[in-house]
């Protein structure tokens, strides 16, 4: 195999890193610790495809995208990530006249997301670079390109849009008793932009295109 691309995480960054979060900053302080040895995995996987194009003349490419949602997401109740969690607990409250929703935490933590749609453009788009444009673009032991949209929103906000995609008419509570997790997990996207891609879906639009999805797969989805 001469050609790979090799997706990573947003979550190989220190855990107290600055933000937006640069390529700069791997390997320069310690990792979150509930997700330490995930983060260890991805970050061997990028230096091993640095260390076989250094050897071996390879074209392995690494990608660092930010948190990914839309159609044929995981929209289990209890293992989901945080949008497709919403879409289903915001649609089911509607469909039983809930009066209102509750979600942990004060709302106020921020983070990014990325449409998978847009995942895929940005993955085709760094394989098909030329090699004068992404060796210029990279250096040959800090090769990762981060994938995200540059923009990051408050998880009341999050909140806030979904309920009006879904339609639900009802009040959203914050559990603050809660925690509320890292407080921001925002990727700088500089050096994928400078090459010449930055990401074409909005977040209200994207959302709409998944709940759309999960309307229509929603018998699917509950077995």
């Amino acid at each position: 195999v001469t050609n790979l691309l090799f997706l990573g995480s947003s979550c190989i960054y220190p855990k107290n890193a600055a933000q937006p979060m640069k390529e700069q900053y791997l390997l320069t302080d310690t990792l979150e610790p509930t997700n330490e040895p995930y983060a260890l995995a991805k970050i061997a996987g990028i230096k091993l495809c640095e260390s076989y194009n250094r050897q071996y003349g390879t074209n392995y490419r690494s990608v660092m995208p930010t948190n990914l949602y839309g159609p044929q997401d995981n929209f289990h109740p209890e293992n989901s990530h945080v949008i497709p969690a919403l879409i289903r607990r915001f649609h089911e409250a509607k469909q039983n006249n809930n009066p209102s929703i509750e979600i942990w935490g004060t709302g106020t933590p921020k983070r990014e997301f990325l449409h998978v749609d847009d995942m895929a453009d940005a993955s085709v788009f760094v394989m098909e670079l030329d090699n004068e444009t992404y060796t210029n673009s990279t250096q040959t032991m800090l090769s990762h390109i981060n994938v995200g949209t540059g923009e990051d929103v408050t998880i009341k906000q999050l909140a806030e849009t979904i309920k009006a995609v879904t339609g639900y008419n009802g009040e959203i509570k914050f559990d603050t008793t809660k925690p509320d997790g890292t407080k921001r997990k925002l990727l700088q996207v500089d050096r994928l932009k400078n090459m010449g891609w930055q990401a074409k879906i909005d977040l209200k639009t994207g959302l709409e295109n998944t709940y759309q999805w999960y309307l229509e797969n929603i018998d699917d989805i509950r077995k």
